[in-house]
């Protein structure tokens, strides 16, 4: 349910005479930010649910031959990135890895519903119309990412623990008050707010944001390889 103060404010409104007006969407591409970031929550969101400590110090094979969709790329980048986070170590063919990890989409897309308080648009008869009058339109968007994850080894085919299927949800919600709004709320404002506001740039920002990487190291000439530095190394073993 809305919050009371919007009741008061749309009475108010109604008995003042206001009139608002709603702008359709626009996007310049195929879809919409808040579409692709809906999604992209939802797929961090469920590889957060997915422990990949198990990989450290192996190498991976990932098989992507059951994996599906529009979003396929992001899916796919983003579990590289948790297993090379982890620890492990990624090859290109099933018969170089220690370990084949296959992934699978179950379900990765948007939802949309709307609804509103108000008169819908009615026809009389003599083909008069009385257009639809909206005082409160609710729409909201969902993206949903159902992710199942399977490992096992390379060369004997064991399976390494249940695996399963990490399901996530993100949502976005916008409120139009005799259509003047939106109002928004949903967790992908509370990301861009957090993630947009935290004084990036300036002293005191919040590097959590922040993309961050290392140097490789020292670079041994006699063998063309980069060798990690005593820190380094002590990192990499944690």
């Amino acid at each position: 349910m809305p919050p009371r103060w919007i009741f008061v404010f749309l009475m108010s409104g109604l008995f003042a005479g206001l009139a608002g007006c709603t702008t359709n969407k626009r996007t310049d591409t195929a879809r919409t930010a808040v579409e692709q970031l809906l999604i992209s929550n939802a797929v961090d969101q469920s590889f957060d649910k997915v422990d990949f400590e198990p990989f450290r110090g192996r190498a991976i094979h990932i098989e992507e031959k059951y994996m599906d969709g529009v979003d396929k790329n992001y899916v796919l980048g983003s579990l590289r990135h948790r297993v090379l986070q982890s620890g492990g170590r990624l090859v290109a063919k099933a018969d170089e890895a220690d370990v084949v990890l296959e992934i699978r989409s179950g379900a990765i897309g948007t939802d949309n519903t709307e609804s509103f308080v108000g008169i819908p648009e009615i026809v009389l008869p003599g083909l008069v119309s009385v257009p639809e009058i909206r005082l409160l339109t609710r729409t909201h968007q969902s993206g949903t990412a159902k992710i199942g994850l399977v490992a096992y080894e390379a060369k004997t085919g064991r399976v390494l623990g249940d695996g399963g299927a990490a399901l996530a949800r993100s949502d976005d919600s916008n409120w139009f008050i005799m259509g003047i709004g939106p109002h928004q709320s949903g967790s992908v404002r509370q990301e861009i707010e957090a993630k947009t506001s935290s004084g990036l740039g300036r002293s005191g920002g919040n590097s959590s944001t922040m993309v961050t990487f290392r140097s490789p190291g020292t670079r041994d000439e006699s063998t063309g390889r980069f060798r990690l530095t005593s820190g380094q190394a002590s990192d990499q073993r944690k």
